[in-house]
């Protein structure tokens, strides 16, 4: 792993042990000099148990998407936005079920996202969702819905919003927006040389 990545995770646990006693941090994955970052919102529970983003079934969704565009996980660098799991116990078993991430827990890792931004440096950052893009645009305004499937210029970074990849599970009516957004990141990548 790239050393400052190294220093990066190493400041962050420390810091979120101190405001999140006891919760695992999922760090960002994959090759960590490639030119295409992907964020996603947060960790489920299968990426909590592992200790790596996107294992669980959205991830075997981005997984295939990426396929459609001649990528493998070891070809891009994968990460979140919010870097623990957000969850609150189920009134009905008593477990944890996840939930959407507040914005403590946004506020808190986004000092850490954008020094893994600058880090990795990529030529473009694929986000997933509206809490990545709304971090990333540094603008809580922001909605995938108007913005995904199309490069938005943000500073020296090349923005490129996505629904995420959970969105299908839960309303198969996006999975050809879904497709057709994939479609146009393929382009965006090819007519500017990113692979």
């Amino acid at each position: 792993m790239d050393e400052s990545l190294k220093l990066i995770n190493y400041d962050m646990e420390r810091a979120s042990q101190r405001t999140f006693p006891g919760r695992r941090v999922v760090f960002g994955d994959g090759n960590p000099y490639s030119r295409l970052m992907l964020i996603g919102e947060a960790p489920g529970g299968d990426e909590e148990k592992e200790g790596r983003p996107f294992v669980g079934r959205a991830g075997r969704n981005l997984m295939e998407f990426l396929a459609q565009i001649e990528l493998e996980r070891k070809d891009v660098y994968l990460t979140n936005a919010v870097k623990i799991r957000p969850f609150r116990l189920s009134p009905k078993t008593g477990k944890p079920v996840n939930r959407p991430p507040d914005r403590s827990e946004i506020d808190f890792f986004a000092q850490f996202l954008y020094k893994e931004i600058e880090a990795v440096k990529p030529d473009m950052i694929v986000t997933l969702g509206n809490v990545p893009l709304q971090t990333v645009l540094r603008n809580r305004r922001a909605q995938i819905g108007d913005s995904h499937g199309r490069i938005i210029c943000f500073g020296e970074n090349r923005i490129f919003p996505l629904y995420h990849p959970a969105a299908i599970i839960y309303n198969r009516a996006l999975e050809k927006t879904y497709s057709d957004d994939i479609k146009a990141l393929k382009e965006a990548l090819e007519s500017g040389g990113i692979r």
